[in-house]
């Protein structure tokens, strides 16, 4: 297969290898803006996959007082709901830092998704662009919560509301297209067989939502990588 012109991809053996190098990978970013310009900014994803990278990004050198954590997406559900994006954030990354409490910059979704995406529009705005973007990518090659034909995505504004999205909760807030595509970095981290579909249209150059995503960096495990590159690997 002749990948996309864009695509900058970084196979990885397996889950493991892939997450401890996303997560160097973070912090490498981090000391860098933060020795440049004295702090960083990040943008963290929901979903299983960046679950076991934050575990073991909580155990490298980072100066946490200078981090300020945003979030891509959020679903419409109650404070503490368990199926909140950053209810697992805070399991698996929050809860073990000592970041101050004013740097994690939560998304108030449980307030519906166009006051919430109103008012985390005021709180991005204060810090943008920001530095680093970690993206997953769905089945559907969707990306935080935009997803495909939903017009969400073509909302030209810092966040924005999401409605009538296919996986439940259906109502949602996301940080805009306009604001991922803006940042210093963004990192993609993709892993298992059912994501080899989405994948390989989005190496071939097609527009899925994620592909959309521009200048990132992809990081796949071997797992979720189409047939015809991972005999040609």
């Amino acid at each position: 297969m002749k990948l996309a012109a864009d695509i900058k991809l970084t196979i990885h053996d397996d889950f493991e290898a892939l997450s401890q190098s996303v997560a160097q990978r973070i912090a490498l970013i981090a000391a860098q803006t933060i020795a440049k310009r004295g702090s960083f900014s990040i943008a963290l994803s929901g979903g299983e996959t960046p679950r076991h990278c934050y575990e073991l990004l909580s155990t490298l050198k980072i100066n946490w007082q200078l981090v300020h954590i945003y979030f891509c997406d959020e679903r419409c559900l109650p404070r503490a709901h368990p199926q909140r994006n950053d209810s697992m954030t805070q399991a698996a990354l929050l809860r073990r830092i000592d970041i101050p409490v004013g740097n994690v910059n939560f998304i108030p979704a449980e307030h519906g998704p166009q006051i919430a995406a109103a008012e985390y529009a005021v709180t991005v705005q204060q810090n943008l662009p920001l530095d680093l973007i970690l993206l997953g990518m769905g089945e559907d090659g969707h990306t935080a919560s935009l997803f495909p034909d939903n017009p969400s995505i073509e909302l030209d504004t810092v966040t924005v509301p999401v409605f009538n999205a296919p996986k439940p909760p259906a109502e949602r807030v996301s940080l805009g297209l306009s604001t991922m595509n803006a940042a210093g970095s963004k990192i993609f981290l993709v892993s298992g067989k059912t994501k080899q579909e989405a994948l390989r249209h989005i190496l071939r150059g097609e527009k899925l939502p994620a592909a959309r995503i521009t200048g990132a960096e992809w990081h796949v495990d071997c797992a979720a990588l189409p047939d015809e590159i991972s005999t040609a690997k």
